[in-house]
């Protein structure tokens, strides 16, 4: 993946001698700087400025610019300082949270350096010399920081717009943003940054993946692409439908069986962590949902494009972990369908055989990706005896109506494994909300003619899914992620202006990083 800013962290030092070198004739210069609350600029940056504070102090005042968290004051040619254009950045507490020692999510005491870099990256053009000096008041050098700005800007200079035939702007036709990154420690810093690209790139593939039209990523087509994570060292192996046949997969081979689109199951292997058992995650990936023969409103169904959400999350997190070389094992299971009305579909009334050898009769063929995750979790289960599994699926509109956009919805059998999930959510920014499961929302899928059914009816309707699924892990330590409010059609924020936000990447990686590298 080719990301669209290019750091190269320098000394504070270096930043200060290479202000004092003339701008090359016809190429321009911006300079960026951080402000906290109430205009406080930190000690490197206010040396640089010297020259031009008594500027920026009437600016800010005309401007009523004070620091505060998302605003920003720019000034043209300012006198003294050499520089075409000069963008201070705010980075103080947020409106409302002004209380000595308080914490928003806005806040750079909160980890916010992401969102800083996302900022930062909406005020940068291509073209010019770029010098960001990262210096923020009361705030001591962190390389994660560093990695955590520059993984920001990546995030937020992301753009799908591959099939406009007409841009804007010819010149800003895929052409780089070169920053120089001023820093405290700049080798740190840079070797973070380079390690945080590999989280970018994954991230960048999974939006692309889940933005793609069906027409383009069909099942067949997204399992290629998922291939070329072999060019990292991932093992991937592709099933096709005689294989899933062979091996009784057909749950989620009646999901597909009114498609003229061949169905798959891609497992992709990331052997880093010796002997020990793999964490597996399985990603439902219907590239189009049409419902079926329960077929779906026609209002908004091309949203249905990004049913694989859960896919793409598993196959950028796999770039992720096999980029930076994890030392752990892990396993990508992904199962790729399309499901369609035809003759050849599935109807409701009936029964199919799951891998696992437990019946189920279709109630609703609109609720197919649990028929899909099914049998791939069956699959992992036998194969790779896994430590932990966990599942991700744009799995139920009942999770919007609970949770809106601002969490993905958690079910777990393991209350380890929840909290580990949970803690990374908090530190990625990518948050989860556990839901109850039990045996009395179990009861709501037993079937009077198999062994269950696949929708347990309007109510407690995301429960009922993961009850579903959990009756594929047996003991397994399993979690079920239900992403359907933000896997796709993402509100728009400061690292993400992208329909597909790729969301889950950063919270598996991380899940990784804290619990299973050895």
């Amino acid at each position: 993946m080719t990301l669209n800013v290019k750091f190269d962290a320098v000394a504070l030092d270096a930043v200060a001698a290479r202000l004092g070198v003339a701008e090359d004739a016809g190429r321009s210069r911006t300079l960026v700087v951080f402000a906290g609350k109430d205009l406080a600029i930190a000690d490197a940056a206010k040396s640089l400025l010297s020259g031009v504070q008594e500027q920026i102090s009437r600016a800010a005042g005309v401007a009523k610019f004070k620091g505060k968290v998302g605003s920003s004051l720019e000034l043209l040619a300012p006198g003294g300082l050499g520089v075409s254009r000069l963008v201070i950045v705010g980075a103080g507490a947020a409106d409302g949270d002004e209380s000595e020692g308080s914490k928003s999510e806005t806040d750079t005491k909160s980890n916010d350096f992401l969102n800083l870099g996302g900022q930062t990256a909406a005020r940068l053009t291509p073209g010019g010399e770029i010098i960001v000096v990262l210096d923020l008041p009361d705030r001591s050098f962190d390389p994660a920081a560093a990695a955590q700005f520059a993984l920001g800007a990546w995030l937020r200079s992301y753009k799908f717009d591959h099939y406009k035939t007409r841009k804007k702007d010819d010149s800003e036709k895929q052409e780089p943003i070169e920053v120089l990154l001023g820093v405290a420690n700049a080798a740190a810093a840079g070797a973070a940054i380079a390690e945080s690209a590999a989280l970018a790139e994954g991230v960048v593939l999974a939006r692309t993946l889940v933005n793609e039209p069906a027409n383009v990523l069909s099942p067949t087509e997204f399992a290629r692409r998922a291939s070329e994570l072999m060019k990292l060292g991932v093992e991937v192996e592709i099933l096709d439908e005689k294989a899933m046949a062979e091996l009784g997969m057909r749950a989620l081979l009646g999901v597909g069986q009114g498609s003229e689109a061949e169905s798959k199951l891609a497992v992709l292997r990331w052997n880093g962590g010796g002997d020990a058992p793999p964490v597996a995650f399985v990603g439902k990936g219907v590239v189009f949902d049409s419902g079926g023969v329960s077929i779906k409103p026609a209002a908004s169904m091309e949203d249905m494009k990004g049913d694989m959400a859960g896919a793409a999350a598993v196959t950028g997190a796999l770039h992720a972990i096999a980029a930076r070389k994890a030392k752990a094992n892990v396993i990508g299971v992904l199962g790729l369908v399309e499901n369609m009305p035809d003759g050849k579909a599935q109807r409701p009334g009936d029964i199919v055989k799951s891998m696992s050898g437990q019946t189920i009769e279709i109630i609703n063929t609109d609720a197919e990706g649990r028929l899909v995750l099914a049998d791939a979790l069956t699959y992992v289960v036998d194969k790779y005896k896994p430590a932990a599994i966990v599942d991700l699926a744009t799995l139920t509109g009942a999770i919007l109506v609970a949770l809106g956009q601002e969490y993905g919805g958690l079910f777990s059998n393991n209350d380890e494994l929840a909290e580990r999930l949970s803690k990374a959510g908090v530190t990625t920014g990518e948050k989860l909300w556990r839901l109850p499961m039990g045996p009395a929302y179990d009861k709501l899928i037993d079937s009077k003619f198999a062994d269950m059914k696949n929708t347990g009816g309007r109510h407690a309707g995301s429960i009922t899914a993961a009850q579903f699924l959990q009756r594929f892990v047996g003991k397994t330590p399993w979690a079920h992620l239900d992403i359907a409010g933000t896997g796709m059609g993402s509100p728009s924020s400061d690292i993400n202006q992208s329909w597909g936000s790729g969301w889950g990447v950063r919270l598996l990686d991380r899940l990784v990083r804290d619990n299973y590298e050895s």
